[in-house]
Order: structure tokens, then C-alpha cells, then sequence
């Protein structure tokens, strides 16, 4: 028997902080890993079958893909965080309304970047540090990789707000669908079919299909409310509400991207004037990089997981549940993220070797850029956490300077200043620079709130005492 509207709300007040956590954490963690493995994926069975040459292709692609996961994440984490937000302020309406102006808003923004992407095609891979060497291999993917960014902006956006409306298993399904299909068709398309790295994209685009396919059909079963057409039409208050909400995922997302822009030149350029070459320390760096978005995705899957259940006892004035939901998301991330960096610092090649090791200068260059690039990943977790509590809590402007902060303000004076003293290395050691200066960041933004927190929960107290006596 099915759970009433108020039934699936109340659980957020009334169920183990600990278990809502692991009730919404693990199938987010499940279906952002997923997402990740989609490029991931290719970057295997390309490197078995083109080669370096063909993974470095894909590294130069991934920054769009990048680019239409920020504005996704935008648009789903922010009507996500506005669902639970109105829901636990029992605006019902409201919260109908927000879901449908992100539906129709992530439609059009994922045609428009779709033909923007086809439409100038060359000049953006090579803005995203494309190679001659590279560049024929990147249009062979990156055309047809174009041609699904709607199907995945649209399903990503949707399994956010789904695991908002309580229903994180049917998100996990939709993307472990898109999953499955693409690990089955890539050999397939690369290897039977022989069709290299456009096979790869293939594969991917018909994985994310199915993903939009599952999505798209949940839209009639939401649990809390009743989606109407009417909640459809854009209201440029409701939109503006949803953005502001989401800007915290839209810059740590996109972000990256200039952050990949960056770097791909840099390694090309400095690289070009040491013994590695061009192409290596673009390649394997590009693979550190996807690596490390696994890690971030279990983080990211984590805090997201305790989106809902702070946001609505935030607007139920419910405090204690507030605080208790991030300290168990922070101490569950550190065991992860410490785990994440005994393995980039003790076995590096086990990683690397997946994708297919090569021979001396490539090994060298990718076991150095696990270990430098990622020494202080173990303080991402707590970043990570605090970024979405801010966001959670309606405070998206402190959120989004902790985004920016880490990937833009700290990572870009370090990539530009460190390699001119150490050469090459020098954009690896960007990493740990950008992750020790957010992460003090991060400390302060945190007692902060902290502070302010305790104090509303005072003025709390007095108001139930009169409620109470009345």
C-alpha cells in the first residue's frame, strides 16, 4: 500500500536521521558513480582499443559534458532543494510549480547547449586544449557525444528532483539502466563493429536514452503531489528561485570545466619542453581527473543524500535534525575520502593499469600526477558537505563562493604561477593548493552558520513554549 503525501513528508521529521541518510545517500552515491563510469567506461575500452591517443580524445571532450552536467545539476539540485524546502513549509502548491518550471526549463537549455556544441564543434575542442594529433579523434566522438546531451541533461535533472520527492531507488534504476547499456554495446561497437572511439559514443548516447526513457515516465507518478500542465509554464520568480538554489552545483560543475580548460593547456604547453611530450601529461592527468570524479561523485552522492532531510526540517524549524544530518555526512565522507588517498599514494599503478598502462615516460607521468594531484583529497569530503548544507539551509550565495572558491579563486592563480617555477609539475601541484585553501574556507563558513543555527534554535524554543501554553 502506498504512502499518503503527508506519510512521505512526516518521514523526514520522524525517521532515524541515520537511516533517511542511508535510505537517500546510497542510491545518489549509486547513481552519480554511475554517471561518472559513463566516461569512465570509454575511457577503458578505448584505451585497449585506439590507445592513449584515443583516451586523450575523450579528455578533450569531457569538459562539455561537464559544462551540460552543471547546468543539469543547476536546474534538478535547485528544484530539488525548492521541492523539500516549500514541502516542508506545507506549500504544496509552490512546490508544484517548481518542479514543473525546472522541467520545462531543462529542456530548452539542453537543445540550446546541444546545437551551440554541434554548431561550433572544432573551435571548442580546441579552446579545451585539443591537439592535431588529437583533434581528428575528439570530432569523431564529441559529434555524436553532442547529439545525446538533452537525453542526459533531462534525466539528470529529473533523478535529482525524484530522490527529492522520496523515490532515490527509481532515480538509482535510471541511471544504472543508462549504465548497463553502455558497458554491453561499448565492446560491441568498438570491437565487433570496429568503430573506435565513435563506437564508444554511441554506445553512450543509446545508455543515456534508456536513462531519459525510465525518467520521463516517472513524471506522472510523483508521490508528493500531483504534477498538473499548468505548473509547466515558466514563472520568472519560481525560475529564479530554482537557479539560485542550484548555483552552488552549477559552479562546482562547471567549474571543472574551466578548471580542464585550464589544465589541458598548461600540460600541453609545459609538457611540450620537458621529456614527457605533449600528449602524456594530458592523457594521464585527464585520467587522474575522472578518477578523482569518482571520488567525488561517492562525496557529492553522500551530502545530497542529506539535501532533503535538512531542507525540510530547515523549514520545519526542526534544528536538531539539521545538525545531526551533516555531522554523520562528514564523518561517513572522511572514512571514504581517507581510503580514496592510501590507494592514490601506495598503489597508483593499479589504478592507472585498468585503462591500459603504457611503458616508461606515461607510467611515470600518471603515477606522479595520483600522488601530487591528489595528496589532500581526504579534505574534499568535508568540503563537499558543507557546500550542500549551506545550499540546503537557503543560504546558496555562501554555497556557491565555497564552489567557486576551491575550482576557480584558489586552483587558477596556483595553475598559472606554480608551473612557471616547476615546469610540468607544477600544474599537478594546483591540486593540493586549491583543496587546503577551500578546505580552511570551508571550516569558517561552517562555525558560522553553526553560530546562527544555535541562535534560531533559541528563538524557537520560546515560540513552542507559547504554542504550548495557548
Amino acid at each position: 500500500m502506498e504512502k499518503t503525501e503527508a506519510e512521505h513528508q512526516s518521514s523526514f521529521a520522524t525517521e532515524p536521521v541515520g537511516r533517511l541518510i542511508a535510505k537517500f545517500a546510497i542510491p545518489c552515491v549509486i547513481s552519480l558513480l554511475v554517471n561518472s563510469l559513463y566516461n569512465i567506461v570509454d575511457q577503458i575500452f578505448i584505451g585497449w582499443g585506439v590507445g592513449y591517443i584515443g583516451n586523450g580524445a575523450t579528455n578533450v571532450v569531457f569538459p562539455i559534458t561537464i559544462v551540460a552536467l552543471a547546468l543539469s545539476l543547476m536546474i534538478g539540485d535547485g528544484g530539488a532543494a525548492y521541492l523539500s524546502l516549500k514541502l516542508g513549509e506545507g506549500d504544496t502548491e509552490n512546490a508544484r510549480k517548481g518542479v514543473g518550471n525546472a522541467v520545462s526549463m531543462v529542456v530548452v537549455v539542453s537543445i540550446v547547449l546541444a546545437a551551440v556544441f554541434l554548431g561550433f564543434l572544432a573551435p571548442i575542442l580546441n579552446l579545451f586544449g585539443a591537439t592535431d594529433a588529437l583533434l581528428p579523434y575528439a570530432i569523431d566522438y564529441g559529434s555524436i557525444i553532442g547529439i545525446g546531451l538533452p537525453f542526459m541533461m533531462i534525466s539528470g535533472a529529473l533523478n535529482s528532483i525524484i530522490r527529492a520527492d522520496g523515490s532515490p531507488k527509481y532515480a538509482m534504476f535510471s541511471m544504472i539502466l543508462g549504465a548497463v547499456m553502455n558497458t554491453i554495446l561499448d565492446p560491441v561497437f568498438i570491437f565487433c563493429f570496429g568503430m573506435g572511439v565513435q563506437g564508444a559514443a554511441i554506445a553512450t548516447v543509446l545508455g543515456q536514452v534508456g536513462s531519459f526513457v525510465v525518467s520521463v515516465v516517472y513524471i506522472g507518478r510523483f508521490k508528493t503531489l500531483h504534477l498538473q500542465l499548468s505548473a509547466l509554464r515558466p514563472k520568472a520568480r519560481t525560475c529564479g528561485s530554482i537557479l539560485t538554489f542550484g548555483i552552488s552545483s552549477f559552479i562546482t560543475q562547471f567549474a571543472i570545466t574551466i578548471v580542464m580548460a585550464l589544465t589541458n593547456n598548461l600540460l600541453a604547453s609545459y609538457g611540450a619542453a620537458s621529456v614527457y611530450g605533449s600528449e602524456i601529461p594530458l592523457t594521464a592527468t585527464g585520467i587522474v581527473m575522472k578518477v578523482n570524479q569518482i571520488l567525488i561523485s561517492i562525496l557529492v552522492g553522500i551530502a545530497v543524500g542529506t539535501q532533503p532531510i535538512i531542507g525540510f526540517n530547515y523549514g520545519a524549524k526542526n534544528y536538531t535534525r539539521v545538525k545531526k544530518a551533516p555531522d554523520i555526512a562528514l564523518v561517513i565522507s572522511e572514512i571514504i575520502s581517507i581510503a580514496a588517498f592510501l590507494i592514490f599514494q601506495f598503489a597508483p599503478m593499479s589504478v592507472v593499469s585498468v585503462f591500459r598502462s603504457e611503458e616508461g615516460l606515461y607510467n611515470e607521468f600518471a603515477v606522479l600526477a595520483f600522488r601530487i594531484f591528489l595528496l589532500l583529497c581526504p579534505l574534499t569530503g568535508f568540503q563537499t558537505v558543507v557546500a550542500v548544507y549551506l545550499q540546503a539551509v537557503g543560504k546558496p550565495l555562501k554555497s556557491a563562493i565555497l564552489s567557486l572558491a576551491r575550482q576557480i579563486i584558489f586552483f587558477v592563480p596556483a595553475a598559472l604561477i606554480l608551473p612557471i617555477f616547476l615546469g610540468v609539475t607544477g600544474v599537478l601541484w594546483t591540486g593540493p593548493v586549491a583543496d587546503g585553501l577551500a578546505f580552511v574556507l570551508s571550516v569558517i563558513l561552517l562555525v558560522y552558520e553553526r553560530k546562527q543555527l544555535k541562535k534560531a534554535e533559541a528563538r524557537a524554543v520560546p515560540d513552542r513554549k507559547g504554542e504550548q501554553t495557548a
